[in-house]
């Protein structure tokens, strides 16, 4: 479906733009009431938990999206359906935020979140695969942070543009708005985006079982594969990296890779940071607009700006993890998260703001290295292991950015952070104790 001058050829240059432009378009409508929570509370009559329903039935319905658009990713190709699903989710969008009762607006922002479910379900399974074809597999940690950091990107400008728009026209305005600009990225996806092998490589047609599923032939390099300027061995000694190689192909051996303990907590980093993360910027509007802040939503929606903090530390953690290794990256992120969403505690507005830009690096800094990691540890089933870290990943967004705001209700803000500090420690002990480069 790309028809681009990009489209019949590759170009590293361009698969990353097109990338970027497809984590802006998903990822801003996705979290574009975020910043307008409070007004729509207030003309809505709900409750702050209640009214983080926009957000969290939107990343349920993605977590709910994200296998099938795998399936489907297989069989009409990743580019045909990565581009129905920003197309579709961008129509929803312009037509939600004016439904006339909180159920249809709930109940729409699922549907659009199970469209928006396509970008990251098949994402990083493609570009992935792109740079592996084309030689260049010494790129995908960096072409990964490429596509976080646009992902980053869509949820400031998201919230940014909603509360802008909010402030003179109104919360409902302010989201549409979001859907209108996202168009504008979905068409630069469709015109850069380099064709993928297609829906014919989803029936598997000419190529070995589990190519066909997203993982190499079996002569493709991977990451940690010699490149052509230094000869293989004749028997190349198993890598922990990728802990399938010699498995059984197939479907049971894709199932069996998707259950290797280094993947599973992969997912679990998705779940418990992405959690976290969404419950410090589901209610911290609400603890600004009140006192001793008393922002506007304008300014509540600037506060967002943190954004460009995880912009900058995802691109930058592809350079990071070449160095000193994955693992390292992701513990010491975990961290600097840690650190972030103990400064938001103060009763001084700066030191909350920059307590924020820490957590926001920290967690896009992690992200980055989590969703990197776990298609390239997945040969056999990239696509199908890319989806159950996304399904992780938004369940926690879903399940943990509601339950955050029962401890805003029984503790204020101190209850929020206390539940995001748990599941912190909880993913960086993980971390600590499974995965090894």
């Amino acid at each position: 479906m790309s028809i681009g001058p990009g489209a019949g050829r590759f170009d590293e240059r361009r698969l990353l733009v097109a990338l970027f432009g497809a984590g802006t378009a998903a990822f801003a409508q996705l979290y574009a009431p975020q910043s307008v929570l409070p007004d729509a509370a207030r003309e809505l009559a709900t409750s702050a938990s209640a009214t983080s329903l926009l957000v969290s039935a939107a990343t349920l319905g993605l977590a709910v999206g994200v296998l099938p658009w795998a399936w489907v990713a297989d069989r009409v190709g990743r580019v045909r359906a990565m581009t129905a699903a920003m197309l579709g989710a961008t129509a929803i969008g312009l037509v939600v935020p004016f439904a006339p009762s909180f159920e249809l607006l709930v109940a729409g922002r699922a549907a659009q979140g199970l469209f928006v479910a396509g970008v990251p379900a098949v994402a990083m399974a493609y570009l992935t695969e792109m740079l592996i074809e084309s030689g260049a597999a010494a790129a995908v940690p960096r072409a990964a942070g490429t596509y976080v950091a646009g992902t980053s990107m869509g949820g400031l400008l998201g919230r940014i543009v909603s509360g802008g728009v909010a402030e003179v026209f109104g919360w409902r305005a302010g989201v549409g708005a979001v859907a209108v600009a996202c168009l504008v990225a979905t068409g630069a996806f469709i015109w850069l985006a380099p064709r993928d092998r297609g829906p014919w490589t989803a029936a598997g047609a000419g190529l070995p079982d589990g190519a066909a599923h997203g993982s190499p032939a079996p002569d493709s390099p991977t990451p940690d594969s010699p490149t052509p300027d230094s000869p293989a061995p004749d028997s190349p000694a198993p890598d922990p990296a990728f802990p399938e190689r010699g498995a059984p192909r197939g479907r049971l051996g894709r199932f069996r890779a998707l259950l290797n303990p280094r993947l599973l907590v992969l997912d679990a980093q998705g779940l418990l940071l992405m959690g976290g993360f969404v419950a410090v910027y589901n209610y911290l509007g609400f603890r600004l607009a009140a006192p001793p802040f008393d922002l506007s939503p304008g300014l509540v929606s600037l506060v967002f700006l943190a954004y460009l903090a995880g912009t900058w530390s995802s691109a930058r953690t592809g350079r990071l993890v070449l160095r000193d290794g994955r693992r390292r990256v992701l513990i010491v992120s975990t961290g600097v998260m840690a650190l972030g969403v103990v400064a938001t505690l103060s009763a001084w507005l700066p030191l909350v703001l920059a307590g924020l830009v820490v957590l926001t690096a920290g967690f896009f800094g992690a992200h980055a290295v989590a969703s990197g990691w776990t298609p390239v540890a997945a040969p056999q089933a990239r696509t199908q292991a890319a989806a159950v870290y996304n399904l992780a990943y938004y369940a926690g967004s879903s399940l943990f950015g509601w339950l955050g705001g029962i401890g805003f209700a029984l503790a204020g803000w101190p209850g929020t952070v206390g539940m995001v500090l748990t599941l912190v420690a909880v993913a960086a002990g993980l971390a600590a104790a499974v995965l090894r480069d």
